[in-house]
């Protein structure tokens, strides 16, 4: 009898974490009160009463919240807006990797500014920007990265404001993870340093469920109308049912609670995770010690080839995914991101036994 597959690959939540009942509830709410609205074609920045919402907690003005269906669309539609082909366009290396294929789709040249335990190394992005390189925009996951779990330190964080200042450019500040720490205390956004500058992401995938599609950007004003304008030309409006339904969640209450919930059941599976790596792969690889978020990227010792541990990994009854889609000027065949929330402590301590025994010394 084969061995069940275990998935290290796709960082999403598991069905435990999807709160069905009270969704229930919401969107009945939703087509009972707003059912006329959120039926029907709408602006396109979004169901106002949840950017209202938006624009209280992060003290933005409304106007500059907008709604998409994910913060992935949103970000394919400011990469088309703001690239021409031939720009540079600067990520974290390694980075998110639709992130990558989303900016060389709108025709970028991503390079990618190495990523160290407490973010990118400014260092080197002052060294290319003092050198002429002039990028358009830098993409950034600065709390618990995708796909490293990395933390941003906060003087990075005011440094590449300054920068950005500075030189220009824009900032892409994608935070999907910031509220889904176990540990520690927040530290300050880049938008908090350089709100003119900076394009803040996020959306409730991790939250509450992937499947409404709810994401939005906090847009500084020289942005926000092209964007709305490119936003209506190429969809008209997200759905306004689904915008609604997570208005209405977090309306009751819900969402902080529920937060406390995934918490206490995500936190466990990144102990064993790091466990795990603890036991099987110490002095093997290298990896950081997040303190939240989906995922730990684990850097592997020693020459290895992508195609050679994926197939070994496979073989073991383990799904990997190729680490070298996360670094768009090459490498990656060493990288393993490990994401960890969709499986139970059990399943990633063996997952994590065969991954030690496919590894080459």
């Amino acid at each position: 009898m084969s061995q069940p597959v275990i998935l290290f690959t796709r960082g999403v939540p598991p069905a435990e974490s999807f709160p069905k009942e009270k969704l229930a509830k919401c969107a009945t709410a939703a087509l009972t009160e707003y059912g006329d609205e959120v039926l029907q074609y709408a602006p396109a920045r979004g169901f106002r009463p949840l950017r209202a919402l938006i624009a209280g907690e992060t003290g933005a003005h409304e106007d500059q919240v907008i709604l998409g269906q994910g913060s992935l669309q949103l970000l394919d539609l400011l990469a088309r807006m703001l690239v021409r082909p031939g720009d540079v366009a600067y990520t974290e290396e390694p980075s998110y990797d639709r992130a990558i294929t989303v900016l060389r789709r709108a025709g970028a040249r991503v390079v990618g500014i190495p990523l160290h335990d407490d973010g990118p190394d400014v260092e080197a992005l002052e060294e290319r920007l003092r050198g002429g390189e002039r990028p358009v925009l830098f993409y950034l996951v600065p709390d618990f990265q995708n796909p490293s779990g990395s933390v941003m330190a906060a003087r990075k964080r005011q440094r590449v404001a300054e920068l950005a200042r500075q030189y220009g450019f824009w900032v892409v500040e994608d935070l999907p993870y910031r509220r889904l720490r176990y540990r520690g205390t927040d530290l300050p956004t880049l938008r908090d340093f350089a709100p003119e500058r900076v394009v803040q992401m996020s959306s409730y995938s991790k939250l509450i469920s992937p499947g409404l599609r709810v994401g939005y950007a906090i847009v500084p004003p020289d942005l926000t109308e092209p964007l709305v304008k490119m936003a209506e030309d190429t969809y008209i409006n997200a759905s306004y049912l689904n915008q609604a339904i997570v208005y209405e969640f977090i309306r009751r209450g819900w969402l902080e609670s529920h937060l406390e919930y995934l918490k206490s059941l995500y936190r466990p599976r990144l102990e064993a995770l790091l466990d795990a790596l603890d036991r099987h792969l110490s002095g093997r690889g290298r990896w950081h010690r997040p303190d939240g978020g989906f995922f730990v990227g684990l850097h592997l010792n020693g020459a290895v080839r992508a195609e050679d541990l994926l197939r070994r990994a496979q073989e073991a009854g383990l799904r990997l995914t190729d680490g070298r889609g996360f670094f768009a000027n090459g490498g990656g065949d060493g990288f393993v991101r490990l994401p960890f929330c969709a499986l139970t402590p059990e399943e990633i301590r063996e997952g994590i036994g065969r991954l030690a025994r496919v590894v080459p010394d």
